[in-house]
């Protein structure tokens, strides 16, 4: 369940960051492994536009995926950007969006609007204060983010985290824990260095768009971190409110 925070102030970044790693790892679309020579492709943004501010960031990652695919999440990201508003907001009014997204959504989707507004809770505590909490479409939640963690995996490392993740995890950082949080932003010491040629491995040596082994997408809105050992692992941190770790294994 999700509970609404205060949003933030956002700067752009980005800067290019040529890619050099193993073209064989290139050939399928790494959400369903059609060859993609054989189909229609698309470039697809990660992280997803639909999760940013304009204006974006002028070397916005991206990938090449089959059309099919980057057609077949569109709802979902959409789904998943105006719930993430409506909660940070407090309402699913369209005029009061922070997220461009989920106002251009929520504005022309009046049945979605509609859903979301259903999964508004307003109670109040023991102690006589008025809260409301939100609850997601978890599958929805889930495909958005995983699909953005693939994404950062394959832009970064040059490699494609294939299948169904092992682990899976999104949260609000609010219900965290002292230990939790401190665990979920210590980020480990690089055990397994990337490929030579990859974008990470600039990054290692570089730093660039890297803040405390976090990339920086914008300021306040996007950031995340991939990591390699036995697999590969991602965590994403959206608007400073929400948490998701997403794990595939060898």
């Amino acid at each position: 369940m999700l509970e609404p925070s205060k949003p933030n102030c956002y700067n752009e970044k980005m800067d290019q960051i040529d890619d050099y790693s193993d073209v064989r790892h290139k050939a399928w679309c790494i959400h369903c492994t059609a060859s993609l020579e054989t189909c229609e492709t698309n470039r697809d943004h990660v992280p997803s536009r639909s999760l940013l501010d304009k204006p974006y960031p002028p070397e916005l990652p991206v990938v090449e995926i089959c059309t099919s695919c980057n057609t077949s999440f569109s709802q979902d990201e959409e789904y998943f950007a105006a719930f993430l508003g409506a909660v940070i907001t407090g309402s699913t009014d369209p005029d009061v969006q922070t997220i461009p997204a989920a106002e251009r959504v929520l504005r022309r989707n009046p049945s979605l609007k509609a859903r979301i507004d259903r999964s508004r809770k307003d109670f109040k505590t023991l102690g006589g204060e008025n809260r409301t909490i939100w609850e997601p479409e978890m599958g929805r939640v889930k495909n958005a983010l995983v699909k953005n963690a693939r994404g950062h995996v394959y832009f970064e490392l040059g490699q494609p985290a294939m299948g169904e993740p092992v682990h899976f995890h999104a949260t609000p950082l609010e219900t965290f824990t002292a230990e939790e949080r401190e665990a979920f932003f210590s980020m480990p010491m690089i055990e397994v260095w990337p490929e030579v040629g990859s974008r990470m491995m600039t990054r290692v040596f570089t730093g660039q768009d890297m803040e405390d082994g976090w990339i920086v997408v914008q300021d306040g809105v996007y950031r995340f971190a991939v990591a390699e050992d036995d697999g590969f692992a991602v965590k994403i941190v959206l608007r400073e409110y929400l948490a998701a770790e997403v794990i595939w294994s060898y």
